[in-house]
C-alpha cells in the first residue's frame, strides 16, 4: 500500500511540471521572432552561435553520464587500466573539435557584428528586398531623460514624448543622446540596444518589416523611475504616418517645443503621459548633445575649438568652465545674458574666434579678446587682430 502511495506521489509531481510551463504559453519570444530585419539577423546569429556551442556542450554532458555509468564501482565487466596516461585519439578529439568550433563561431560572429553595425546604413529591407538607391531614411532624434523619452522628427518638425511612430518598410536612422545619465534605447522587435550618453551622440540604423504595436524600454538602470521608463512604438504604413504627422501638428498638442519648454520637460518625472509638440526649436538636438540648451552656456564644441587654439588665458578659461558646469543641480540654473555682461562678452568672443565650418579660422577684428594673450602657447595660433580687453572690472571693457 505504501509503495502505491509513493508511486502516485511521483506521478503527481511529474504531472505538475508540465503545468508550470503553461504560463509561458502566453509569452512572445520577440527577440527570436522580431518585426525588424536587423533584429531578425541578430536573432539568427544568436541561434547559430548557440547551436555551434551545443556541438561541444551536448557531447561533453553525454560523455560525463556515459563514463559515470560505464565505470561505476559495481560494473565488473568494465576494463580496468590503472596505468593509463595518454591517448592520441582522445587528445585529437578533445582539442581539435573545440578548436574548429571556436574558429567557426569567431568567423560567424565577426562577420555578423560588422554587418549589423548600428552606425552602418542598412542595405536591405528584408532578405529579398534591397534598399532602393534613392531611398531616404526617416530620421528620428532621441533624447533619454529622467525618466522619459523625447523623440524629435527634424524633417516633420514635430516632437513626441513616450511615443515613437515610424513607417514600416522604410529605412530608419536614429540619432541618440541623453540629457542626464547614461541610458539604453531598446526596442526588441526592431534592433539591439544602443547606449545614450550625455555630451555624446550614438546612432542606430534599422527597419520595421511589418506594421504593428511594439514596446520600447530603457535597458539600463538610471534611477527611481527606471522601471516605468518605457514608450509605445508603432510601425504604420506611409499614408498612416503622414496622417499621424498631420494630426500632431493640427490636433491637441503641447504647442511648440522651445528651449524653455525643453528645460521644463527635462525636469525629473515618472510615468509621464504621451505628449505631442507641433513644432521644435531649431537645432535643439545638437544643443542637447553640446550641453548648451540653457541661455548663456558655452557649448562643448566651442570649448574644444578654444582648446585646439591653445586656450584663451586663465581668467577667460575659468569663466568658460563655469558656464559648462553640468550636474543635476547646475542644469536647472539659468544664466542671465545681459548686454555687456561677462557671459555675453565671453560667448561673443568664442563665437567670433571659433567657426563651425572653419574650426581653425582667425578671430574677427571686431571681437574683444581676453587680456591675457601672453599666456597663449598653442601651436599654430593665429595672430590676434582684435582689441585687447581687461577683466579687472565686472564687465569686459577695452583696455586703454
Amino acid at each position: 500500500m505504501r509503495a502505491k502511495l509513493l508511486n502516485r506521489a511521483r506521478l503527481l509531481r511529474c504531472a505538475i511540471v508540465p503545468l508550470l510551463a503553461l504560463p509561458l504559453a502566453g509569452c512572445d519570444w520577440v527577440v527570436l521572432n522580431p518585426a525588424g530585419d536587423v533584429a531578425r539577423q541578430q536573432g539568427d546569429l544568436v541561434i547559430v552561435a548557440t547551436l555551434l556551442m551545443l556541438l561541444i556542450v551536448v557531447p561533453v554532458m553525454a560523455t560525463v553520464v556515459i563514463f559515470a555509468w560505464r565505470y561505476r564501482a559495481t560494473n565488473t565487466e568494465a576494463k580496468y587500466d590503472p596505468d593509463w596516461n595518454h591517448s592520441t585519439q582522445l587528445e585529437l578529439m578533445i582539442w581539435a573539435a573545440p578548436l574548429m568550433i571556436i574558429i567557426a563561431l569567431g568567423a560567424v560572429t565577426w562577420v555578423g557584428t560588422h554587418l549589423l553595425d548600428p552606425y552602418r546604413a542598412i542595405s536591405r529591407i528584408d532578405a529579398q528586398t534591397p534598399v532602393a538607391a534613392n531611398a531616404k531614411p526617416v530620421e528620428v532624434e532621441v533624447v533619454s531623460m529622467d525618466w522619459k523619452w523625447l523623440f524629435i522628427y527634424p524633417e516633420q518638425n514635430i516632437a513626441t514624448v513616450n511615443e515613437l511612430v515610424v513607417p514600416a518598410g522604410r529605412p530608419l536612422r536614429f540619432r541618440m543622446t541623453s540629457s542626464t545619465v547614461m541610458n539604453t534605447f531598446y526596442v526588441p522587435a526592431l534592433a539591439g540596444m544602443i547606449y545614450t550618453m550625455p555630451g555624446m551622440e550614438t546612432k542606430l540604423h534599422a527597419v520595421f518589416n511589418q506594421e504593428g504595436a511594439f514596446k520600447g524600454i530603457s535597458a539600463h538602470f538610471s534611477g527611481a523611475g527606471f522601471s516605468q521608463m518605457h514608450f509605445a512604438t508603432r510601425a504604420v504604413s506611409d499614408a498612416q504616418f503622414d496622417q499621424w504627422v498631420a494630426s500632431v501638428k493640427a490636433g491637441k498638442n503641447d504647442g511648440m517645443l522651445s528651449r524653455d519648454a525643453y528645460l521644463q520637460l527635462d525636469k525629473p518625472s515618472i510615468a509621464d503621459p504621451v505628449r505631442h509638440y507641433a513644432g521644435v526649436a531649431p537645432d535643439l538636438f545638437n544643443a542637447v548633445v553640446d550641453l548648451c540648451v540653457q541661455p548663456g552656456k558655452i557649448c562643448m564644441s566651442q570649448m574644444a575649438m578654444l582648446d585646439a587654439k591653445g586656450g584663451v588665458g586663465k581668467e577667460a578659461a575659468r569663466l568658460n568652465v563655469a558656464a559648462l558646469t553640468y550636474d543635476k543641480n547646475g542644469r536647472a540654473t539659468e544664466t542671465a545674458v545681459l548686454p555687456g555682461s561677462v557671459v555675453a562678452q565671453t560667448d561673443r568672443f568664442v563665437k567670433a574666434y571659433c567657426s563651425d565650418n572653419r574650426p581653425m579660422a582667425a578671430p574677427s577684428g571686431d571681437a574683444p579678446l581676453p587680456k591675457t594673450l601672453d599666456r597663449l602657447r598653442g601651436a599654430g595660433i593665429n595672430q590676434a587682430t582684435g582689441p585687447r580687453v581687461s577683466l579687472a572690472g565686472p564687465l569686459l571693457q577695452p583696455a586703454s
